[in-house]
C-alpha cells in the first residue's frame, strides 16, 4: 500500500511538472507571438496612418478571421494531418531522420505548429538536431495548451511572405492592396507558393511555376496569362499624412490620433492645386493647420496639419514641415495687442489718430510706421483700425498697452518662447516682426473662440505634443477675461467695416456670418497669413518660400486667403461644424453717428472714446481737417506739452497752445516737436468754400 501511495505521488508530481513546463513553454511562445505584432497608428476614424516594424523589422498585423479557402489549401500543402497530431508528425520525423542519416540534410517534416514555433523562436535559418528537438518540445507544449484554431491563426499571422511582410493580412495588403477575405484564387495560390521561398515574392517567374504546380495539385484551372495580368501593388505602409506628425506624437504601442486623415489629404490637395496655379508661380511652400475646439473637454485637438504640398519630394524645401517652422507673423499679432488694450481700459470705439508718428527705437534710428495702403486715415476707432489691419494705429495701441506689459503677457500668460528676447523686437511686434510657427499661432488663436481660455492642445487621448515655441498648459488657463475675447471676435467677425482695405469681394467672405478672420503680410511679401475661426474650429494658412525669397505681391487676403477660403468651406460643410453661434453676452452695442460700436456693460462711453487723446502730442488740429478761410481767422494749435510748431517748415511759435492765422487757401503741413524729441506731423486744408 505504501508503495502504491508513493507511486501515485510520483505520477502526480510528474504530471504537474510536465503540465507546468508545457504551460511555461506555451506561454513563452504566446509572448513571442504578441511581441511580433506591429504597432499601428490610426486617425480619429480608425484609418491607418502608419504601421511600425516589429523587432524583426517586419510588418505584422493579426488576422480577424481565417479565410476558409486559404486555410484548406494551406493544410493540404503544408500539414494534411494538422487536425490529428499533437504538434509533431511521427511518420514525417522518421522520414526526415533517415534523410539526415543518408544525406546530412533534413527533409521537410515540420508540422504547421512546428513551423509556427520556428518562426517565433527565430530559428528559420538554423536547421540542426538541437533546434529540431527544441521546436518539437515547444510544439507539443503549445498543442497541449492552445486550440487548433488559435494555432492556425497564429501561423497565419507569423508566416513570412517576403518584403518585410509577416502574416497573411500584411501580405494581402502589401502585394494586392486587399483584405484577406477579398483574395482571388490566384492570389491565394501566389501567397501559398511564396511560403517556402519568401525571398522570391509572389510576382516572380519562379513563383509562377510553383503556382501552376499548386493549381494542378488542387485541381484548379488557371493559366500563365492570368498570372501575368495580376496588377502591381499600390499599398503604402506609411501614409503621406504621417510626415507632419513624427515630431508631435509618441506612441509606444498602437494608438489613435486626433487627426482626420481624409480631411488632411483633402487640404493637401487644396494646397497643391493653388500652388500649381499661375497666380502662385513665385510660391513653393505652404502650410495649413486645423484645430478642433472640444467644448466637452478641457482641450483643443489637432484635426489636420499640412506642412508641405509634396512631402516625398526632396527639392524646393518640400521635406521641411513649414507648419512648425517659425516665420514673421505679420498683422496676425494685432488681435492680441488690441485684446490687451481692451484689458487696459480701451474699447473698440476708442479713437486713435492714424497719422505720421516718429518713434525713436533702440538702434538710434527714427521709426515711421506706414499703413499697407500708404495712406493715413486720421482719427479712427480701434474697431476700424483692427478690422482694416492698419499698421500705424496698431503701433500706437501697443505703445498704449506698454511694450513691457505686452512682453510679460506673452511670457507669463501664453508661455511663449521667442527666437530672441522680446525686448529686442520693440514696437515692431505690432507690425509682425515677431516670429512664430503656424501650429503655435493657430493654437494661440483658439483663445478667442474659447473666450479667453488657452486650453492644452492634444494629438491623442491624454497626449499633448511639445510645441515648437510654447510650453503647453497642463489645464486650461485664462489669457484674457472672456469679455475682451468677445470684443476681439466681434471686430474680427465684422466683414462690413473692413471693406475699405479688403473690398466688397474678398477671399475672406464666406457663405455664413458666424466666423472671424485675421490676415497678415510681412515685409516685401515674404510671408502670407490668414487665420480664422468659428466656435468649432480654427483654420490657419501660411504661404511663402522655405528659403525666404519674396513672393510676387501675395498679401494675406490674396495669397493665403484663397486657400483659407477653400479650407473653411470644406470645414463648414463637414461634421465638425455644429453651427453653434459665437457668444457675445458681455458685449454692449452703442449707437454713435449712425454706426454701431461695441463695448461692455458699465462703460463711460465718452471718456473711454477719448482715452488716447492725452497720449498724442498734437491734440488739435487733426490730420485731414478741412477749414473754411475767413478774414481774421485763427486756427488753434494744441499739444499735450510744450512744443515747437512749424507750418510748411517755418517755425511759428513754441507753446503748448498757440494760434495760427492762415493767409491763403491750400494744403499745409503742420509739425509739432517736443523737447524730448517726439515729432508728430499732420496735414490740413484751407479752402475758400469749405465742404
Amino acid at each position: 500500500m505504501r508503495y502504491l501511495k508513493t507511486h501515485w505521488k510520483v505520477i502526480i508530481v510528474a504530471f504537474f511538472s510536465v503540465w507546468a513546463v508545457s504551460r511555461t513553454m506555451s506561454n513563452h511562445i504566446l509572448f513571442l507571438y504578441e511581441a511580433q505584432k506591429s504597432n499601428i497608428v490610426v486617425d480619429r476614424n480608425g484609418n491607418e496612418i502608419l504601421i511600425k516594424p516589429n523587432t524583426k523589422g517586419h510588418y505584422m498585423r493579426p488576422v480577424e478571421s481565417v479565410p476558409d479557402e486559404f486555410s484548406k489549401q494551406l493544410i493540404a500543402k503544408e500539414d494534411r494531418f494538422f487536425y490529428y497530431h499533437l504538434g509533431v508528425n511521427p511518420v514525417s520525423i522518421v522520414r526526415s531522420l533517415a534523410s539526415y542519416i543518408f544525406t546530412s540534410r533534413f527533409s521537410g517534416s515540420s508540422t504547421i505548429t512546428q513551423q509556427l514555433v520556428k518562426n517565433l523562436l527565430g530559428n528559420e535559418n538554423e536547421r540542426n538536431i538541437k533546434n529540431k528537438l527544441v521546436e518539437m518540445l515547444y510544439a507539443v507544449s503549445l498543442e497541449l495548451n492552445t486550440s487548433k484554431k488559435d494555432i492556425l491563426q497564429m501561423y497565419f499571422d507569423s508566416a513570412y511572405f517576403g518584403n518585410q511582410s509577416e502574416g497573411i493580412v500584411e501580405a494581402s495588403k502589401f502585394y494586392f492592396d486587399k483584405n484577406t477575405q477579398s483574395l482571388s484564387t490566384i492570389e491565394t495560390l501566389q501567397l501559398l507558393a511564396t511560403l517556402n521561398y519568401p525571398a522570391d515574392g509572389p510576382r516572380t517567374r519562379r513563383n509562377d511555376e510553383r503556382v501552376l504546380a499548386l493549381a494542378s495539385r488542387f485541381e484548379l484551372e488557371i493559366d500563365g496569362q492570368t498570372l501575368a495580368d495580376t496588377p502591381d501593388p499600390t499599398y503604402q505602409r506609411k501614409s503621406e499624412n504621417i510626415f507632419e506628425l513624427f515630431s508631435l506624437y509618441n506612441c509606444e504601442t498602437s494608438c489613435k490620433l486626433s487627426i482626420d486623415s481624409n480631411l488632411t489629404s483633402t487640404l493637401r490637395e487644396v494646397l497643391k492645386r493653388h500652388l500649381e496655379g499661375p497666380a502662385y508661380e513665385s510660391v513653393k511652400n505652404g502650410a495649413i493647420v486645423v484645430i478642433r475646439l472640444d467644448k466637452t473637454k478641457n482641450t483643443n485637438e489637432i484635426l489636420a496639419i499640412v506642412g508641405s504640398p509634396y512631402p516625398h519630394v526632396s527639392r524646393d524645401g518640400y521635406q521641411i514641415n513649414m507648419a512648425t517652422r517659425p516665420r514673421p507673423i505679420g498683422s496676425t499679432s494685432k488681435p492680441f495687442i488690441y485684446a490687451k488694450a481692451f484689458e487696459s481700459g480701451a474699447r473698440p470705439y476708442t479713437i486713435v489718430e492714424d497719422r505720421e508718428y516718429k518713434y525713436d527705437i533702440g538702434t538710434g534710428f527714427a521709426f515711421y510706421p506706414k499703413n499697407y495702403d500708404g495712406k493715413y486715415h486720421g482719427p479712427v476707432t480701434f474697431h476700424y483700425a483692427l478690422a482694416n489691419s492698419l499698421n500705424v494705429p496698431a503701433v500706437r495701441v501697443l505703445q498704449y498697452v506698454g511694450l513691457e506689459n505686452f512682453a510679460e503677457f506673452l511670457r507669463e500668460k501664453l508661455d511663449f518662447r521667442p527666437q530672441q528676447e522680446l525686448e529686442q523686437y520693440q514696437l515692431s511686434i505690432a507690425l509682425g516682426g515677431l516670429e512664430m510657427d503656424l501650429l503655435d499661432l493657430a493654437q494661440y488663436f483658439t483663445i478667442f473662440p474659447n473666450e479667453g481660455i488657452l486650453k492644452p492642445l492634444a494629438i491623442s487621448e491624454n497626449q499633448y505634443p511639445e510645441l515648437p515655441m510654447m510650453t503647453q498648459p497642463i489645464i486650461g488657463r485664462e489669457a484674457f477675461d472672456s469679455a475682451y475675447a468677445q470684443l476681439v471676435t466681434k471686430v474680427l467677425s465684422d466683414r462690413t467695416t473692413g471693406v475699405d482695405q479688403f473690398g466688397l469681394k474678398s477671399n475672406l467672405n464666406l457663405p455664413t456670418q458666424n466666423y472671424a478672420v485675421k490676415t497678415g503680410t510681412t515685409y516685401d511679401y515674404h510671408d502670407s497669413w490668414t487665420i480664422g475661426y468659428t466656435p468649432d474650429f480654427v483654420v490657419g494658412v501660411w504661404l511663402g518660400n522655405s528659403d525666404n525669397t519674396a513672393m510676387e505681391h501675395l498679401s494675406g487676403s490674396v495669397g493665403a486667403g484663397k486657400i483659407w477660403h477653400d479650407a473653411m468651406n470644406i470645414l463648414l460643410n463637414s461634421p465638425y461644424n455644429s453651427s453653434r453661434q459665437f457668444n457675445f453676452d458681455e458685449v454692449v452695442e452703442y449707437w454713435d453717428e449712425n454706426t454701431i460700436e461695441y463695448g461692455l456693460w458699465g462703460d463711460d462711453y465718452e471718456s473711454i472714446k477719448r482715452l488716447l487723446d492725452y497720449e498724442s502730442l498734437v491734440l488739435e488740429p487733426h490730420h485731414g481737417d478741412t477749414l473754411q478761410l475767413e478774414k481774421g481767422m485763427k486756427v488753434p494749435f494744441s499739444a499735450s506739452e510744450v512744443a515747437r510748431w512749424y507750418v510748411n517748415g517755418a517755425l511759428i511759435g513754441t507753446e503748448s497752445q498757440i494760434t495760427w492765422e492762415p493767409q491763403s487757401e491750400g494744403s499745409f503741413n503742420i509739425t509739432a516737436e517736443s523737447f524730448d524729441g517726439t515729432i508728430e506731423r499732420l496735414t490740413i486744408s484751407i479752402t475758400a468754400r469749405g465742404f
